[in-house]
C-alpha cells in the first residue's frame, strides 16, 4: 500500500497550522510573570525539562506515527503495510531530523520569553510566579517537540516514492510496543484513502 493512502499521515500534517497556535499559547503562559533574576538560566532549565529530556526519550522510543497524542490507532490489528511504515521510520536521517527539532525550540523559547511581556495585559495566566510559568511552559515544549517529530515522520513517508520500502521485514505488535511510544486512547479506525 502506498503511504499516501494512509489518512492519519495527512492528519499529522495539520501540525503545520497548530504549532503557531501553541507558540502563541506559550507566549501567553510566559507573560504571566515577570522575568526572574537569571532569565537565561531559567530558560535553559525549562528547555532541558520540557524539550531535551523528552528528546532523549523520543530517541529511545520513537513517537508512533499512528498517534495523535490524545487518540491513536490501536496497535493490535495493524496491517502489514502499517507495520512496514513504522519500520521505514527507523532510518537514521529521519530520526536525526526529528531529533534536531530540539535545538530550534531553545531559540524559540528564548525569543518568546524575551518578548512575552508585550502581551502581559492579555494573558489569562497571571500566576505571579516565575516558577509556575516555567512549569506550565515545559509541557507545551514537550507537545511542540512531539508534533515536530510527528510532522517529520508524516512528511518523510508522504514524499517518498510509493515503491520505496525498507529491506527488513515488518515488525510485529510486540516489537512496535517496545520500540514506539504510542500515546492516546486506541479508538481511531480509519479506512485507507481511495484516490481513484
Amino acid at each position: 500500500m502506498s503511504s499516501r493512502r494512509e489518512p492519519l499521515l495527512w492528519l499529522q500534517c495539520l501540525a503545520i497550522g497548530v504549532i503557531p497556535l501553541e507558540l502563541l499559547l506559550l507566549r501567553l503562559v510566559l507573560a504571566g510573570s515577570d522575568l526572574g533574576p537569571v532569565p537565561g538560566l531559567e530558560r535553559t532549565l525549562a528547555w532541558a525539562i520540557g524539550a531535551l529530556a523528552p528528546a532523549v526519550l523520543f530517541w529511545k522510543r520513537q513517537p508512533d506515527w499512528g498517534s495523535l497524542f490524545l487518540i491513536r490507532l490501536p496497535l493490535r490489528g495493524w496491517s502489514q503495510d502499517q507495520q512496514q511504515l513504522s519500520r521505514d521510520l527507523q532510518v537514521l536521517p529521519v530520526r536525526l531530523i526529528a531529533a534536531a527539532g530540539v535545538l530550534p525550540l531553545l531559540i524559540v523559547l528564548w525569543w518568546i520569553d524575551a518578548s512575552a511581556l508585550l502581551v502581559a495585559d492579555l494573558t489569562p495566566f497571571s500566576t505571579g510566579s516565575r516558577l509556575g510559568s516555567l512549569l506550565l511552559a515545559a509541557p507545551l515544549l514537550t507537545l511542540l517537540l512531539w508534533q515536530w517529530q510527528q510532522l517529520v515522520q508524516a512528511l518523510s513517508l508522504l514524499i517518498r516514492s510509493s515503491n520505496t520500502a525498507a529491506a527488513d521485514s515488518a515488525p510485529d505488535e510486540a516489537d512496535l510496543q517496545e520500540s514506539c511510544l504510542s500515546l492516546g486512547i486506541a479508538v481511531l479506525k480509519l479506512q485507507p484513502l481511495d484516490w481513484a
